[in-house]
C-alpha cells in the first residue's frame, strides 16, 4: 500500500533516523492514510526521551506537559512526538496518575483507545498492526483495544470519542465496546465540560450528526450530558409536524447547512422548550412560548458545556427568535425589529436554522413568503437601521441647539430617529437639520 506522506513529515522522520532513533507515525493519522482521508493531525511515537528529542530540535520544539509529548514547530505545522510509555492509574478517569517510559512500540500501542487508532507506520512506510485495526477498518468497526471497560475507566472521554469517530467516518461500534459504553456512561460526569463540548461539536459538524446524536442517546451518554433533549422523545405534535419533538430536532440538525457548531447546536435545541411548555393532549396540545422557555434551557446547557459568552449569546438568540413570522403583511418596522433581536451577526445563521426547521418539519425547503421575507431582510438593511444611520449626529444637535454634551442630545436624536424609522425617506441631511431646529 502506497502512502502520500508530506515532505515536512518525511523530513522530521529522517531527522530522527539520522540520530539512530526509532520513530513511528501513529493514531488517527495512520487510520486516515489507510482510508485515504485527509490527515489533519500528524502524531508520532519514539524511543527517545523528551530531553533527547529537544536536543535534536533545540530551536523549534517545546515541552509543556508531563506525558512525554514534545511539540515540534515547522512553519505553520505543529507535530506532536510522544515517547514510548505505559500509564499507571487513572484516578480522575481522564489522565494517568503516573507514566513510565516504555522500551518498545508494543508497550505504547497497547495503551491506545481503539484498534483503528493503534496502527503504526514505520520509517519505511511499513504498517505495524498488533490488534487487528486494518481488519476493523475493512469492516468499518470501532473496537476498543483489549478490555473496553478498562479503556473507558482509564479515560471516560474515550466514550464520546468513539461516537465522534463513528459520526465522522460512518463506522459502527463493535458490540462489546458499545455495551461497555452503556455500562460506563455515568463516568462522563467525571470529564470537564469543555472536553465534552469539543467532542460534541465535532459530532455536530460531522457528515453524520444524526447518527452521532442517536448513538449518544442509545448508549446512555446523552442522558448524562443533555438530558433535556430526551424529554421530547415520543412527544407527539400536531399540525404540520409529522414527527415527535425528539425526531424533529434531529431532522432539523440533519438538514442544517451551516458549518457553525453553535448553529448546529441551536438546531438540535431549538424546540427543547416544548416539553416544559406543553399544555393539553393529542390534537389540543400546544407549546405556547416554547421558544422563550427553550432559550433559557439552551443557555443552561451551554453553560454546562463551557461555551463562551459570545457563543451563549448566539445560541440564545437563535433559539429565542426562531419562531419569527414571514407574513407579507408585516411592516418594515417589524422586520427591522426582528433583525435587531437576532442582530446582523447572526441573520445568516438564523436563516440556516429556519431552512433546516422547515425541512425537518416535512415542509418544502422554501415558499414564496419565505423568499420574499429574505429579500425584505436585505432591503430593510438599506434603510436607517439605528441612530448611527441618520445623516446627522450629536455634533449637529449641539451646534444648532447651542448645548453641551448631555442627555438632551440623545433624546433629540432618538425622537428624530423614530420619525425616520416610520418614514425612511426623511433621512436627508437638510430635512433632518430642520428637524433639529424644531426642537428649540
Amino acid at each position: 500500500m502506497e502512502f502520500n506522506i508530506p515532505i515536512k513529515v518525511d523530513k522530521l522522520i529522517n531527522k530522527f533516523r539520522e540520530n539512530k532513533a526509532e520513530i513511528y507515525i501513529v493514531g488517527g493519522a495512520v487510520r486516515d492514510l489507510i482510508l485515504k482521508r485527509e490527515v489533519k493531525d500528524w502524531d508520532f511515537t519514539t524511543n527517545l526521551k523528551p530531553e533527547e528529542i529537544q536536543k535534536i530540535f533545540p530551536k523549534n520544539s517545546f515541552y509543556n506537559n508531563k506525558f512525554g509529548t514534545i511539540s515540534i514547530v515547522d512553519g505553520d505545522d505543529i507535530f506532536e512526538v510522544t515517547t514510548f510509555r505505559t500509564d499507571v492509574g487513572y484516578s480522575d478517569f481522564r489522565h494517568p496518575d503516573e507514566i513510565k517510559w516504555g522500551e518498545t512500540l508494543t508497550e505504547d500501542l497497547e495503551r491506545r483507545d481503539f484498534t483503528i487508532n493503534a496502527i503504526a507506520l514505520d520509517w519505511d512506510k511499513k504498517i505495524i498492526d498488533l490488534y487487528g485495526g486494518q481488519n476493523d477498518l475493512d469492516n468499518k468497526i470501532i473496537r476498543a483495544v483489549g478490555d473496553p471497560d478498562k479503556r473507558f475507566k482509564e479515560d471516560a472521554l474515550r466514550m464520546m470519542r468513539a461516537i465522534r469517530i463513528a459520526s465522522q467516518i460512518g463506522f459502527l461500534i463493535e458490540e462489546k465496546t458499545f455495551e461497555s459504553i452503556q455500562k460506563n456512561a455515568n463516568l462522563i460526569k467525571k470529564i470537564a465540560g469543555e472536553r465534552i463540548r469539543d467532542e460534541l461539536f465535532k459530532i455536530l459538524v460531522s457528515p453524520n450528526p444524526l447518527q452521532g446524536i442517536t448513538l449518544l442517546k442509545n448508549c446512555g451518554l446523552l442522558k448524562e450530558i443533555i438530558p433535556e433533549l430526551l424529554d421530547g422523545y415520543e412527544m407527539a405534535q400536531k399540525g404540520h409536524h409529522v414527527d415527535d419533538v425528539w425526531t424533529h430536532n434531529l431532522k432539523t440538525l440533519d438538514n442544517c447547512e451551516s458549518k457553525n457548531p453553535i448553529t448546529k447546536l441551536a438546531c438540535l435545541l431549538h424546540d427543547v422548550g416544548k416539553p416544559k411548555s406543553m399544555i393539553g393532549e393529542g390534537e389540543d396540545r400546544t407549546f405556547h412560548n416554547h421558544e422563550i422557555i427553550g432559550s433559557r434551557i439552551a443557555v443552561s446547557i451551554g453553560k454546562r458545556l463551557k461555551l463562551s459568552n459570545k457563543e451563549l449569546e448566539q445560541l440564545f438568540k437563535l433559539v429565542r427568535y426562531h419562531m419569527f413570522t414571514t407574513e407579507a403583511t408585516q411592516t418594515d418596522k417589524a422586520v427591522r425589529r426582528f433583525i435587531r433581536n437576532v442582530t446582523l451577526n447572526y441573520i445568516d445563521e438564523m436563516i440556516s436554522l429556519r431552512r433546516a426547521d422547515r425541512l425537518g418539519s416535512g415542509a418544502k425547503e422554501s415558499s414564496w413568503r419565505w423568499e420574499l421575507f429574505k429579500e425584505r431582510i436585505v432591503e430593510v438593511q438599506k434603510q436607517p437601521f439605528s441612530i448611527k444611520d441618520l445623516k446627522i449626529d450629536g455634533k449637529d444637535v449641539m451646534e444648532i441647539l447651542k448645548i453641551k454634551p448631555s442627555r438632551k442630545v440623545g433624546e433629540v436624536l432618538e425622537a428624530i430617529f423614530k420619525e425616520v424609522e416610520e418614514k425612511p425617506k426623511l433621512n436627508e441631511r437638510e430635512v433632518l437639520l430642520k428637524k433639529i431646529e424644531e426642537q428649540k
